[in-house]
């Protein structure tokens, strides 16, 4: 039998330990050992009942985890006991652009995800870890990771000299700073906290606005880039800050659509999009090729995702409620 957390009605207090039969790898498939698994807010929405309210029940919950290979089953060649991995978010998207299908078949919702101490994928959706990484580091990329580096490396042809705009400090924010400062952009981070914007500063952002006490933040972004806008906007607020978002980037620059803290549904002024031909790109994660080009570039550039806080995985429900609070700066992970 193996330990895990499943979801058995929606609701944290529906989040419960179980156990279920472990059986040897079949044929294609790989056996893993978790050793940690972080907390997305897509993985608070799935426990609410508010990222897919047709979830079938129970499920494991959590996308994003590392470990270690313990098992393979009979034509596996990729990997072998011993072997350091992460999941890959979407098991069936390879390679190429998005298609329907692969939203199927993501971890943590519709199939079981990472929460558990043991979790048998097949051969292609598993992606090796960066060795200068470890397990804890190494499970804030599959989701945060792939993420940030599709919408600015894969999407927005990121370059060294470009300005970039990152909305909060969670962990796609946090990841896509790292990631443009390493290709030698210029970041700058809205947030409604000053001491986390003085945590960015010291990391390497060019600047940061107080969202409280400057509430037209797009215009302020517009004059720290001389009147111009940011060539990338990183969007994770949703609803209440893509007009500010609009306001803030530079004609022909590009909007990455990434979350929806603060809702769903906007009214915007699209004369604005189309009279400056502004891109807004709805960004679903990745492919197991991105994943594998970030971790290379982790690798190369010796970055390290920022951890706010690990707990143990008996204590989910105290993480889950400390995510859900928005104080985190960065990832919550949960160990074994």
């Amino acid at each position: 039998m193996v330990r895990v957390m499943q979801l058995t009605r929606f609701g944290l207090d529906g989040l419960e330990r179980a156990e279920r039969p472990l059986s040897s790898p079949g044929p294609g498939q790989v056996q893993v050992r978790m050793a940690a698994v972080s907390l997305n807010y897509r993985d608070w929405m799935m426990v609410q009942g508010r990222y897919n309210p047709r979830q079938r029940l129970p499920l494991i919950p959590c996308s994003d985890g590392a470990g270690t290979v313990v098992a393979v089953g009979e034509g596996v060649t990729t990997w072998r006991a011993g072997d350091r991995v992460m999941g890959v978010f979407a098991q069936d998207w390879a390679d190429g652009c998005m298609q329907a299908r692969y939203g199927r078949l993501t971890l943590g919702g519709p199939l079981d995800g990472m929460l558990a101490e043991m979790a048998t994928l097949p051969e292609n959706g598993l992606v090796r870890t960066p060795d200068s990484l470890n397990d804890a580091q190494a499970a804030c990329l599959p989701c945060v990771g792939v993420t940030a580096w599709h919408a600015l490396v894969e999407q927005g042809a990121l370059k060294a000299g470009d300005t970039v705009l990152v909305i909060g400090t969670g962990g796609v924010s946090l990841m896509a700073m790292q990631l443009a400062l390493a290709h030698g952009a210029q970041v700058i981070v809205v947030s409604r906290s000053r001491e986390k914007l003085n945590r960015v500063e010291a990391m390497g952002a060019m600047a940061g606005i107080h969202s409280q006490t400057t509430p037209a933040w797009g215009k302020a972004v517009r004059e720290l880039t001389g009147g111009q806008g940011v060539d990338h906007v990183i969007e994770i607020g949703g609803a209440e800050t893509l007009v500010q978002s609009i306001e803030a980037v530079r004609p022909g620059g590009c909007i990455a659509v990434i979350g929806v803290v603060s809702g769903v549904s906007s009214q915007i002024d699209l004369r604005r999009v189309l009279m400056r031909g502004v891109r807004l790109q709805g960004v679903f994660v990745g492919s197991r090729r991105m994943h594998e080009a970030l971790s290379d570039a982790v690798e190369a550039v010796a970055l390290k995702p920022v951890i706010d806080r690990m707990w143990s995985w008996t204590e989910a429900h105290a993480a889950f409620e400390y995510l859900a609070s928005g104080e985190s700066f960065g990832k919550v992970v949960l160990t074994w």
